[in-house]
């Protein structure tokens, strides 16, 4: 039961934490005029997620979102100067974001993990295809303010959530609870009988 209480604290203490980024990034985008809105809780949730999944380290689940992102932009560059607007061409750039994306994992030889770049292409893909769509020839000046946008609010949310890991991190240790790595096989033999 403890460790159930446990869990549900450690959500809580991130749920809140992220609400909390979300709410105050959106009311200061709104009255210093930023234009984040669109992207807000896109951002911030792909954010999140690369903090909570304890799968690598932050600095390669970071890399590896980053790259995702870069994989997908090259994939719009390619998009908008060599394929037809036309369902053909609209699968050869979801072929090559996928490939680049794949790329990244395998030349990392799994120190990147694969989905963090499937992350970071997605969240991209998501927050860049209307802008996209209203002005394919104007991909290079408009990727710029969408990755700048994105990347800012990634890094909120991944704060935020990170906070929350932190605090889950020292109730994890606190030094007042028995530890079963400091009992001797002794110790843990006579509490067995």
């Amino acid at each position: 039961m403890e460790g159930l209480v446990f869990i549900m604290r450690r959500t809580m203490v991130s749920g809140v934490l992220l609400i909390v980024a979300a709410v105050v990034t959106m009311l200061l985008s709104s009255w210093l005029d930023l234009e984040l809105e669109p992207t807000i809780l896109l951002g911030v949730t792909a954010g999140a997620v690369v903090a909570l999944l304890p799968d690598a380290s932050a600095g390669r689940r970071i890399a590896g979102f980053v790259l995702g992102v870069l994989g997908c932009l090259v994939a719009y560059l390619v998009r908008a100067g060599y394929t037809p607007d036309t369902a053909a061409g609209r699968a050869t750039y979801v072929g090559l974001a996928l490939v680049l994306v794949v790329l990244v994992a395998v030349v990392s030889v799994g120190k990147l993990p694969l989905w963090s770049a499937l992350l970071g292409a997605g969240t991209f893909a998501g927050a860049f295809e209307s802008t996209y769509a209203a002005a394919p020839p104007r991909v290079v000046d408009n990727s710029v303010g969408a990755i700048t946008t994105l990347l800012l609010c990634v890094a909120i949310g991944f704060l935020a959530a990170g906070l929350g890991e932190s605090t889950r991190d020292r109730e994890a240790t606190r030094p007042d609870e028995p530890n079963d790595q400091d009992t001797t096989t002794d110790e843990q033999m006579e509490t067995a009988k």
